[in-house]
């Protein structure tokens, strides 16, 4: 398996490509350990700014307008201005705040669409992690809940459809497998 210290030093040896800061993104399939790279990268690097793209859908069915809202986040990074993004309240099922994220050394996005075609060249490294269905849904139901299961099979049509679409597993500079 890939360590978050592989992942952070291949970044660093890459010149910046997010203004004069970097970007990974930790993309892959829901319940596979995404979250946990990006928090392994985050005890690395405190400097880092993570965010978990769940936050930046508008709900269950947010997946096809995700690539937007990263991109609107992004763009102004690499320009050397701050970025914004609004934050998806689960629980009130609606929009939120809005953040910021100033321009900085190093921003981990990770989750399921966190890396998209429209916005490759700004990423420094793309980390894909995948593990097999039954691991996925096992870890999925622990950290959501058995009442969250009806939403799995729409969250997997989804995903499959975003990742055919985008191809995002073939241009990831590095693979890992839970």
């Amino acid at each position: 398996m890939v360590s978050p210290s592989e992942v952070l030093e291949l970044t660093l040896s890459r010149p910046p490509t997010l203004g004069s800061g970097r970007l990974i993104c930790v993309d892959g399939l829901a319940g596979s350990g995404k979250t946990t790279l990006a928090r392994g990268l985050a005890a690395l690097a405190p400097e880092a700014v993570v965010i978990g793209t769940d936050e930046m859908l508008a709900g269950w069915r947010g997946l096809p307008g995700l690539a937007g809202s990263v991109e609107a986040l992004l763009r102004p990074l690499a320009a050397g201005q701050p970025g914004t993004w609004r934050r998806w309240d689960w629980y009130a099922d609606g929009w939120a705040e809005t953040r910021t994220v100033l321009p900085g050394p190093l921003l981990v996005l990770e989750g399921v669409g966190s890396a998209a075609a429209a916005y490759r060249e700004l990423v420094t490294t793309l980390v894909w992690v995948e593990a097999d269905l039954d691991v996925r849904l096992a870890r999925w139901l622990e950290r959501d809940g058995e009442g969250m299961r009806p939403h799995w099979d729409d969250w997997l049509a989804d995903e499959a459809a975003l990742h055919a679409r985008q191809d995002t597993r073939s241009w990831a500079d590095l693979v890992v497998r839970t």
